[in-house]
């Protein structure tokens, strides 16, 4: 006859008797419930802590894309230029930019470019509704001045950023983000002189982001949001959030009484709680902590937490008390017989596994254990697997980093380095130019008549003839790191050592010519044809900015010379 674990714990317990065993069974049992609530609360806190970190680091990610957003090439520009054409130019690059950044963040509902004159009339919105990005033109274009994430925001200084507090969006015409919980981060354009003309304002889905901040927590948990007086913001029971949006307030502290010190006493920043209006049984365990902001331009602080219903914690106690009531009934009869024999052999089974746990711990080594058919053999087997889960794991995170990695400094489309590795790569190079003394030299692409193509041949016709075009720039230069797109239709490539300016003005004259011929795409000959802008370093300028500029002037005189052409932003290079 077999026996399995149960039996041979229970006849080491019946070693102390009967009453010994049911005395031990009954204190364990009620110890283990308080330590697995404390134990769950510990761990709530901990996931509230780390939940909150991921929120801080969240919020500074977008306004890192606000400050991003409002230091554009051209923006600064965009109040001294009296060309409606020139204007339009500028908006539609901006409004790109705009675009590109909903695409790459499913949280963000809006992003708007807004006046600080003319009460506060948006000049660029991007919207989502549902899952299309839709820009706002014309007479649908607002004034804003009115909200205080505008009037606020303009007394900030340029690079400073306000996060303001959560609220229901009410702004009609607002496509996906109406009456949804958003908070908006805003931060001020300046021009060339410092002098605040705009804003850049991204409106947050304050659910999308918390369904993306709580993709790694357990089902159970529960999570709680309050802003500096305890009003709902999120709650299990949505009816329950921004009560006084309707006309009533509905506190945090009115469920979790302890949380009235995170609101009033400054120097508190963690608690641990349990709620008081659910019955016994519906009770929760749940952990808060104050997440104080960094800036004196936003929020003061709100209160996050997570909860977890009280029975599911203490549903593994309570099997573990039947378990023991049943051992200490059923075999204690039996414990002075089999004590010594039963742990003898239960020892050492648990020591090969302990010392198996250990070395994977140690040294990330699989070992093998001897089968066995009872509830250790189970044990030894789940072991096993969940070590194979863990290191296939590891292996799929370390390659997904690695695909991250990639796709955050590079171009879906066109596998060239995108905006940011390319002000990375051109940083490098001019670091390197200026060390050893060389020239530098910047050229900036745009092709011409790219959005009749698209609208002729549709959105995918034009992607084909962004990678034809990136093949051949590719092809022209020292290699694929020195070619960059920005977006849209405008690429970069840059030269290093560049001894002799007019090896450059033979490339632009064999590039020139590469573009006249035709191109074979999706069974249409096209001819493809780009104007384009040169600048040199340290002739043009001595930091990235500046040469950016010239080849962009450069590049924009090309076009007013006719396009499907080359210039220089001084006539004596070329």
């Amino acid at each position: 006859m077999k026996f399995g674990i149960a039996f041979k714990l229970g006849c080491l317990m019946a070693v102390f008797g009967v009453l010994p065993t049911v005395l031990a069974g009954y204190s364990i049992y009620n110890n283990s419930r308080e330590v697995m609530l404390q134990a769950a609360e510990r761990d709530l806190l901990t996931s509230a802590q780390v939940l909150g970190r991921n929120l801080h680091s969240s919020l500074r990610n977008i306004s890192l894309d606000a400050t991003v957003l409002s230091n554009g090439p051209h923006l600064a520009s965009l109040s001294s230029l009296g060309d409606p054409r020139q204007r339009a130019t500028v908006q539609d690059d901006l409004a790109a930019s705009f675009r590109a950044m909903l695409l790459a963040h499913p949280d963000y509902m809006q992003i708007r470019l807004i006046s600080a004159t003319d009460h506060g009339l948006e000049w660029v919105r991007e919207d989502r509704d549902g899952r299309r990005i839709v820009r706002v033109e014309g007479a649908d274009l607002q004034e804003k001045a009115h909200y205080s994430y505008v009037f606020e925001a303009l007394r900030l200084k340029p690079g400073e950023v306000r996060i303001s507090p959560i609220v229901i969006n009410h702004e009609q015409g607002a496509h996906s983000g109406l009456d949804k919980p958003t908070l908006h981060v805003s931060t001020p354009v300046a021009d060339a002189d410092g002098k605040i003309f705009a804003l850049v304002v991204i409106n947050v889905d304050l659910d999308q982001l918390f369904t993306q901040l709580q993709s790694d927590l357990p089902s159970e948990y529960q999570v709680y949001l309050a802003n500096r007086w305890g009003d709902l913001l999120v709650h299990p029971d949505h009816r329950r959030t921004f009560g006084f949006d309707l006309g009533r307030r509905l506190f945090l502290q009115d469920e979790f009484p302890d949380v009235s010190t995170l609101l009033g006493d400054t120097s508190a920043h963690s608690l641990i709680s349990r709620s008081v209006e659910q019955p016994r049984e519906d009770r929760l365990v749940a952990a808060f902590v104050r997440l104080s902001n960094d800036t004196r331009n936003s929020e003061p602080f709100v209160v996050l937490g997570l909860g977890q219903p009280q029975a599911h914690v203490l549903a593994q106690a309570s099997r573990a008390g039947t378990d023991i009531a049943r051992i200490a009934l059923f075999f204690s009869l039996l414990a002075l017989l089999v004590a010594f024999i039963v742990s003898r052999a239960l020892i050492r089974p648990l020591r090969k596994m302990t010392d198996a746990v250990e070395l994977f711990s140690r040294e990330r080594k699989i070992s093998t254990l001897a089968p066995r058919q009872d509830e250790l053999g189970v044990l030894a087997r789940s072991f096993l697997a969940m070590k194979q889960e863990i290191l296939s794991q590891l292996e799929d995170l370390t390659r997904s980093r690695a695909a991250f990695e990639h796709l955050a400094r590079h171009d879906p489309l066109t596998h060239l380095p995108n905006r940011r590795r390319c002000f990375e790569l051109l940083d490098q190079a001019l670091l390197a130019a200026r060390r050893n003394g060389q020239k530098m030299a910047l050229l900036f692409v745009d092709l011409d008549h790219f959005k009749q193509l698209n609208d002729q041949y549709g959105h995918a016709f034009g992607d084909q003839v962004l990678v034809a075009v990136a093949r051949l720039l590719t092809s022209a230069s020292d290699g694929v790191d020195n070619v960059a797109r920005l977006g849209g239709d405008e690429f970069v490539i840059f030269f290093e050592n560049v001894q002799d300016p007019q090896k450059i003005v033979t490339l632009l004259q064999r590039l020139h010519l590469c573009l006249q011929l035709p191109l074979l795409i999706g069974g249409h000959s096209v001819n493809i044809h780009a104007s384009m802008g040169v600048s040199l370093f340290p002739r043009d300028g001595d930091d990235i900015g500046t040469l950016m500029q010239h080849a962009d002037h450069a590049m924009y005189k090309a076009k007013s010379a006719g396009k499907n052409c080359y210039s220089f932003d001084r006539v004596d290079e070329a």
